[in-house]
C-alpha cells in the first residue's frame, strides 16, 4: 500500500511517522506500506507556532528546524521535497507534480495535510508588494533579512502589524522586547476576542503597552502606499512606517481538493474517519473541516489525529476520531491569561 502525503508539517510528519511505529511494533501484520511525503519546503520539517518568537532569537533559522528531511528519509519515509502538487486525478489515483524528481505519483491513500496559508482581506490584496505575513519559515526569513538591513543602518525598525488576534500579537511582543518600535492596527474593540474573555484582552493590552507597543482600536485601514523607503497607513490619519505585516489569520488550503473535486467548506470537508467523499483521501490537520464544523489548527488536536488516522488506516483503530480536551496560549512576553481560552 503506497501512502502518499501532502504537506510536510506536524500533521504531515506526525502521520507519517506513526505509521512506521504502529508498522514495526506489529510485524506479523500482513499490511505493506511505502510512505512517500511531497513538500514544497526545503529545509525540514520546523515547529510553526515559534514563527512568531522569530526576532528575540538571534539562531531561529537553525532552531526552528525539528527534524532535516535526510533524518526523515533515514527513517525510511521517502520525501520529495521542493515539489509542489499541481493536481490530484482521483480515477487513476495519481497526483501530478511539478518537480525536478518526480512528475507523477501514484498513491492507494492519499493524505492531505498542507495547512493553511496566510489570508490576506480582498482589501488589501492589491498591495500585496508592499508588506509581508508571517507563515512559512521563508516568510520568517524574509521580514528578519528586512529588518537586518534596517539595524545594519543604525536605524531602529518601526513597525505597522495590522491583526490584533494571536499571531499579531505575539509578533508584537517578540518584535518589541527584540527592541524596536511596534503600532497594532486591530479593526475592534479588544485584542485575542476571539480566544480572549474581555479581563484577559485588557491585561494583554497592559503587558503589550508596558513593553511599548502602541495599539490601535477600532481601525479602518483605508489604504496602504509606498512613500519613498517608506511604506504608509491610511485610517483617520497618515502615518509612515518602516514596515508593515499583514497578520488577519489564516485560511485552510482547499485549491487542490477543490480542482479534484472533494467536498470543501471553510476546510476539506470530512467525515468522523477524516475521509473526503472519495474513500481513498483522507485530510488532517488545520487544513481539515469536521462535519461539526471545526477546524483543528492547533498542536494537540492535530497530532491526535495524526495518531489516530494512522492506526485506523493500518487497521488498530475503528472508531471514529474524537478531539481530545486542549487548551491554546499566546506565546507573549510576560503574559498569562487567566482565564480559559475559547479554542
Amino acid at each position: 500500500m503506497h501512502i502518499v502525503i501532502i504537506g510536510s508539517g506536524i500533521a504531515g510528519v506526525s502521520f507519517a511517522e506513526k505509521c512506521l511505529a504502529l508498522k514495526a511494533s506489529t510485524p506479523n501484520s500482513t499490511i505493506a506500506i511505502n510512505i512517500t511525503l511531497v513538500t514544497h519546503e526545503h529545509d525540514g520539517y520546523y515547529s510553526r507556532p515559534l514563527l512568531s518568537r522569530g526576532f528575540t532569537k538571534t539562531d531561529i533559522e537553525n532552531t526552528i528546524i525539528l527534524k532535516k528531511f535526510d533524518k526523515i528519509r533515514d527513517s525510511g519515509i521517502n520525501v520529495l521535497s521542493g515539489a509542489e502538487v499541481t493536481a490530484i486525478d482521483r480515477h487513476s489515483k495519481t497526483i501530478a507534480l511539478d518537480s525536478v524528481q518526480e512528475r507523477t505519483l501514484h498513491y492507494d491513500i492519499l493524505v492531505l495535510a498542507q495547512g493553511s496559508e496566510a489570508f490576506i482581506p480582498p482589501p488589501y490584496q492589491p498591495f500585496k508588494k508592499l508588506f509581508f505575513c508571517l507563515n512559512s519559515l521563508v516568510d520568517l526569513k524574509a521580514i528578519r533579512a528586512f529588518r537586518h538591513t534596517l539595524v545594519n543602518q543604525n536605524r531602529k525598525p518601526h513597525w505597522a502589524i495590522i491583526g490584533g488576534g494571536l499571531i499579531g500579537c505575539e509578533l508584537a511582543s517578540d518584535l518589541a522586547v527584540a527592541g524596536d518600535n511596534v503600532t497594532v492596527f486591530h479593526a475592534v474593540e479588544r485584542l485575542m476576542e476571539r480566544q480572549l474573555v474581555v479581563e484577559d484582552s485588557a491585561l494583554l493590552l497592559n503587558v503589550l503597552h508596558k513593553s511599548g507597543v502602541t495599539v490601535l482600536f477600532n481601525q479602518n485601514i483605508q489604504a496602504i502606499s509606498q512613500q519613498a523607503e517608506k511604506v504608509a497607513i491610511q485610517t483617520d490619519v497618515f502615518t509612515e512606517f518602516d514596515g508593515l505585516i499583514v497578520a488577519c489569520g489564516f485560511k485552510p488550503r482547499t485549491d487542490l481538493a477543490k480542482q479534484a473535486g472533494l467536498n470543501v467548506g471553510r476546510g476539506i470537508k470530512v467525515n468522523t474517519f477524516l475521509q473526503t467523499n472519495d474513500d481513498s483521501i483522507f485530510a488532517l490537520g488545520d487544513c481539515a473541516e469536521l462535519p461539526n464544523g471545526k477546524l483543528y489548527a492547533y498542536i494537540l488536536p492535530i497530532r491526535s489525529q495524526a495518531t489516530w488516522l494512522a492506526s485506523f488506516i493500518l487497521q488498530q483503530e475503528h472508531t471514529p476520531w474524537t478531539a481530545p480536551v486542549f487548551t491554546s496560549k499566546a506565546k507573549v512576553h510576560g503574559f498569562e491569561a487567566v482565564y480559559p481560552y475559547n479554542v
